[in-house]
């Protein structure tokens, strides 16, 4: 298997291509970020399965996912996620990636995962399914854009302004904005209230 791996957290991608290599037998390569992945496709690809990071930077949501997957000649690229919800899975394999890892996998699982995705299958956790067949549609999800909920989950995360805006590729001004949008959409008098509104009606 030769797989490209990209995750801007050392920690994350040094495990993960450690054990890829050592227990599934796999050339693992590895980047920093979408732009250096999509070089090392040019330069060395396909690869039987790219595994990109959700939020690493150039990713700019499930945009780079397309890039990627065009990049990569017909081949797999799946997504992996820290904190991504359910229905981002949902998305991500409607945009056309053939698979969907949480972080919070297993080693075990997550080999597995990879000579299903290496192999032409598409792979989704079903623990990860059945939350998203379980969760009806919610009536603050539905106010909300896209890139709303994405700044919103930063907020649910203790992001501040400019973390978020590095993760999105957006200005911080553009941050701000988007944030008072969504407090008076929320009905929240700030950004912790507009988080603690999400959470409690259980969006995140």
């Amino acid at each position: 298997m030769r797989i490209l791996l990209a995750d801007d957290h050392d920690m994350v991608r040094e495990t993960i291509s450690a054990y890829l290599q050592s227990e599934g037998g796999a050339t693992v390569t590895s980047a920093v970020d979408l732009p250096g992945a999509l070089g090392e496709i040019a330069d060395n690809g396909p690869y039987d399965l790219v595994l990109l990071d959700y939020n690493m930077p150039g990713m700019n949501g499930l945009a780079g996912l397309g890039t990627a997957l065009e990049a990569n000649g017909g081949k797999g690229v799946a997504i992996l996620s820290g904190s991504a919800p359910a229905r981002t899975a949902k998305e991500a394999l409607d945009a056309g990636a053939i698979g969907f890892i949480p972080k919070t996998m297993g080693a075990q699982s997550l080999l597995n995962a990879v000579r299903f995705m290496s192999a032409g299958e598409i792979y989704v956790p079903v623990e990860l399914m059945r939350k998203e067949a379980e969760a009806p549609s919610h009536p603050l999800a539905d106010k909300l854009s896209p890139r709303e909920i994405e700044v919103l989950d930063g907020l649910c995360r203790g992001l501040s302004n400019k973390e978020i805006a590095r993760e999105l590729e957006l200005q911080e001004v553009t941050i701000k904005l988007h944030v008072r949008t969504l407090c008076r959409k929320l009905d929240a008098k700030n950004r912790t209230q507009a988080a603690l509104t999400a959470k409690e009606a259980g969006l995140f």
